[in-house]
């Protein structure tokens, strides 16, 4: 569990385990971590929680700044994505997440997974509220969230060295998972590289999300529960993040025709990217 966004939740700024040291906020902060670890053993022991994972690894074939997955040669989806536009330094590229699936390659591999730490936090949560207990439904809400993220940590670990396997050997302790010292990234629809998030329709279609988690999307593509993480694996040994920054009409003309949606719905998805509105 990555515990630093954790005392964010609760605007308290500072790193963990730093943060008890601060004069200021320490001990608030000790208080709530110390509360947060008597509510998580309740939740382990009385087995109140329930997280669900489902992932997929395919053949993935670069199309352009368009990912085409594929199961035995037989086309199984087609995500889309988009490419910096802003003006870079000299032999800096401008980057698009289908960069890092190699256009030249007969065979390589993406893939794609949803998980969730968040099946019966309804009941809890109505427990809380009922009881005008504001501090614990805040609080179940805050590790519910972190178990998820620490979930989708751990099947990442579990794609890379057993399910993948293209980092067998590799071996991190906490604080470097958390610093993402390992070959891959997990970037999300939603997320600075690939800001729409109406691609995790696809990924739901894929993976059939909530047949196999019980996770469902919302109108406005948001996950519910919200204690739910769902994105791309790629594990070439040069991906990373990165922002996409501002993007000018023609390549949102482009992706709009990719994706065959209107104009108008992609300037909607995409609205705080747009270099010219």
């Amino acid at each position: 569990i990555d515990w630093t966004p954790f005392f964010q939740t609760w605007m308290l700024k500072g790193k963990y385990p730093a943060i008890f040291e601060n004069q200021i906020i320490g001990k608030e902060a000790k208080k709530l971590y110390d509360d947060a670890q008597e509510m998580l053993d309740d939740i382990v022991k009385s087995k109140l929680l329930t997280a669900n994972a489902v992932i997929g690894i395919y053949e993935a074939k670069n199309e352009g700044d368009d990912l085409g997955f594929f199961d035995n040669g037989k086309a199984k989806t087609q995500f889309h994505f988009l490419r910096q536009q802003g003006k870079k330094g000299k032999n800096l590229p401008n980057l698009c997440l289908a960069d890092f699936i190699s256009p030249k390659s007969e065979k390589e591999y993406a893939g794609c997974f949803a998980v969730t730490a968040g099946i019966g936090i309804e009941a809890l949560i109505k427990k809380y509220e009922e009881a005008h207990d504001d501090y614990n439904a805040i609080m179940v809400k805050a590790l519910a969230d972190r178990l998820a993220e620490a979930f989708a940590e751990l099947m990442h670990e579990k794609v890379r060295k057993e399910i993948w396997g293209y980092a067998k050997d590799e071996s991190f302790d906490n604080e470097s998972l958390i610093k993402e010292s390992y070959d891959g990234i997990r970037p999300a629809p939603g997320y600075p590289a690939c800001p729409d998030h109406t691609e995790k329709k696809l990924l739901f279609d894929l993976l059939e999300v909530e047949k196999n988690t019980g996770i469902t999307l919302t109108e406005s593509y948001a996950m519910y529960p919200a204690a739910s993480v769902s994105g791309f694996y790629f594990a070439h040994p040069e991906s990373k993040y990165f922002g996409l920054g501002k993007i000018s009409k023609d390549q949102v003309e482009d992706y709009a025709s990719r994706k065959g949606m209107s104009l108008e719905e992609a300037e909607k998805w995409l609205a705080p990217n747009l270099e010219y509105k």
